[in-house]
């Protein structure tokens, strides 16, 4: 009698089967689940499985080619190995999965399964807990899915997922919404202490959740499980690894390395030209100035209103001669007034809802998104921009609003044209920018950046700079943006900024507020892009009653709009930004070749440096500078973690500190504490 049959709670059960497809697939199936188990680049593996009768063919972020190394299959009865370099997996004769580093011998992850379909696994147990647990959803064809690993270490650390509004770097205990929101960009790639990165490879919104007992990941509407993992030696190995399977960024144009002028909002061609103007008369650093939204007439226009802005031939123009470029904003919302939204409405080209009223944000109207994830919507909006603003020399598109507004409608109405939201809801801002990308790459450019609030898995590879989106002006939404900075590098976002000083509040006279925009723009010198944006009071009054003129206009962001004290330390930081261009452009080919984050914690250069996988307010500007900075109103003097025993640090002083060790310096409201590597 066999051990199944001695256990009747879940009936007689014969043992699956195994196959091994072309020498580079393992296959297992057992009842209504399917299981694909592939390498996929060096000491990694694709791990798929469905319940459908086929496996779907959706890449998802996994769209990169990469060589196929050769793996080593074994199947014996009802159990099964698969060997890709030091990766190893084995599954069991339920389907259990077991990944291990074949240099250690170290399990890296395990599926938690607490059942009695093995009994001769040391962990059967009569809970019923399914690792992969698969629920299907009332009125649908798809499951909600449930994947659940083993926790390895209570210990372990875990860094990446894109950019929360929460301080910790590391997300070891965290619970995350898998879902875009206004300053939320869910990227569910999480790497681990331990040697092993792990990619959720499903946009479906969802849950993942790092506790010292399980890790879990949830997709609440998805017809397939999708996750990619990989061991690698550093960090850097792993996100490299991560960045070649995903994409990695194009190289950043020369205008992407020096200052980016905004606010919220330039109302007039006339203002912002006299903005860029004063720039050069002071002749300050300034590489970019950006005309926000509402300068079109309606939304879904995309061009210029007239009447606020005659001729943006001769504003492209003139900005160029001073060698400053243009960067517009495109809003993926189409008003029923827009001169494009019947066409876009007779050829299906817009998001729709199965049932209430049709709308996705409300403003002046009520605004339908048009489909991004829809081929000829993308090439529709890209068509219309390309006559008005890339044909006119305008090069750098802002893609705001990328996020529909998932806290305002029930999921299960709420439609793509392209199918369910749910199981495409994360995609949307990779989409939006991907049309944008393929239009400028077929219209003959070569390095392409374009500005997003939100982002998924892969998004890089289309020129996504993400940014933290319409934040808080405190130093507590401060702290906050240096953990999403650092932990959406480690997702493989090289290219990340802010609104430096916050995008809500902030008046440029109240002397509190110049204090955090300090301090902020200091860091801001050693961000990836440097850029000045923000909502400031008082509020500008309307310009008039029609078009661009519906939206109030922010105070003045400019850096000599703070006083005397205040400018002077700005430009100073200009300068250091500008000394830079050089270094910084080495950075951003390190990104593009490579993968490497620009900002990234401490660990990434010294992983062998205990202490530099705890501190989490410092990090390093490339392999070069460390950048301390200053977090709190009133701080003058910082304790600051120097890594590496062994090497030389000196600090802007020119002081010369041993590695290894901790120092407290000064920082006066002029200065903040970076360490050059000597």
């Amino acid at each position: 009698m066999t051990a199944d049959e001695g256990n009747q709670e879940y009936g007689t059960r014969p043992d699956p089967a195994f196959s091994n497809e072309g020498g580079q697939r393992l296959v297992f199936r057992f009842d209504e689940e399917i299981i694909y188990i592939e390498p996929w680049g060096k000491n990694a593996f694709r791990i798929r499985a469905t319940c459908l009768n086929k496996m779907p063919d959706k890449p998802w972020a996994l769209t990169e080619k990469v060589e196929g190394p050769e793996a080593t299959i074994d199947i014996k009865g009802n159990s099964a190995s698969i060997t890709n370099g030091r990766a190893r997996l084995d599954i069991g004769r339920r389907g259990k999965i077991i990944v291990t580093n074949t240099e250690t011998g170290k399990i890296v992850l395990e599926e938690f399964a607490r059942h009695r379909l093995d009994v001769m696994d040391p962990k059967c147990s009569s809970l019923r807990i399914q690792a992969r647990e698969w629920k299907p959803r009332l009125g649908s064809a798809d499951y909600h899915l449930t994947m659940r690993f083993e926790s390895q270490d209570a210990q372990e650390r875990i860094y990446g997922m894109g950019q929360y509004q929460q301080p910790f770097l590391n997300l070891k205990g965290a619970d995350l919404e898998l879902a875009q929101r206004n300053s939320q960009a869910t990227v569910p790639f999480a790497l681990s202490s331990l040697g092993y990165g792990i990619l959720w490879n499903n946009p479906a919104i969802g849950r993942a959740v790092f506790s010292t007992l399980t890790t879990t990941f949830e997709a609440y509407s998805t017809d397939v499980l999708d996750y990619w993992v990989v061991m690698g030696e550093s960090p850097a190995e792993i996100v490299q690894a991560y960045t070649q399977v995903t994409g990695r960024v194009p190289m950043m144009p020369e205008y992407g390395l020096g200052f980016w002028q905004c606010k919220l909002r330039y109302q007039t061609q006339e203002e912002l030209l006299e903005v860029a103007r004063e720039y050069k008369r002071r002749k300050l650093p300034i590489d970019m100035i950006v005309a926000d939204y509402f300068h079109w007439p309606n939304q879904g226009d995309w061009k210029f209103d007239p009447t606020f802005w005659p001729d943006p031939d001769a504003m492209v123009k003139e900005l160029k001669d001073m060698d400053i470029e243009l960067m517009v904003s495109i809003w993926p919302t189409v008003e029923k007034g827009s001169e494009n939204y019947e066409e876009m409405l007779r050829r299906g080209l817009l998001i729709r809802q199965d049932r209430g009223i049709r709308a996705s944000m409300e403003g002046r109207g009520y605004a339908i998104h048009f489909d991004a994830t829809n081929p000829d919507a993308r090439k529709f909006v890209w068509e219309v921009v390309k006559k008005n603003y890339f044909d006119k020399g305008i090069k750098t598109f802002w893609l705001d609003e990328a996020e529909p507004e998932y806290t305002v409608y029930d999921f299960d109405i709420y439609r793509y044209a392209a199918g369910p939201n749910l199981s495409v809801g994360n995609i949307f801002p990779s989409d939006f920018a991907k049309g944008f990308y393929e239009g400028q790459k077929e219209a003959g450019q070569g390095n392409i950046v374009n500005l997003l609030r939100c982002a998924w898995a892969g998004s890089q590879k289309y020129g996504a700079l993400v940014w933290s989106g319409d934040i808080a002006s405190s130093w507590g939404s401060f702290r906050n943006q240096l953990s999403a900075g650092l932990n959406m590098g480690i997702s493989g976002f090289a290219w990340f900024t802010t609104d430096i000083g916050g995008f809500h509040g902030g008046d440029p006279k109240d002397p509190a507020f110049r204090e955090l925009l300090i301090r902020w723009f200091q860091w801001g010198a050693f961000c990836p892009v440097m850029r000045l944006h923000g909502d400031r009071e008082p509020k500008q009054p309307r310009l008039g009653t029609t078009g661009g003129s519906f939206c109030l206009s922010g105070g003045d962001n400019e850096v000599w709009s703070y006083g005397d004290e205040a400018y002077e330390i700005l430009k100073k930081y200009l300068n250091i930004r500008e000394e830079m261009r050089e270094y910084t452009r080495g950075l951003m080919r390190a990104a593009h070749e490579k993968g490497d984050p620009i900002m990234r914690p401490c660990f990434y250069d010294f992983p062998g440096d205990k202490k530099s996988w705890t501190v989490d307010d410092q990090y390093m500007y490339g392999p070069k500078y460390l950048v301390a900075p200053i977090l709190a109103a009133g701080q003058v003097r910082r304790e600051v973690y120097l890594p590496g025993a062994g090497e030389k640090w000196k600090g802007v002083d020119g002081t010369v500190y041993e590695g290894g060790k901790y120092v407290t310096v000064d920082c006066p409201i002029d200065t903040m504490p970076v360490f050059g590597r000597q």
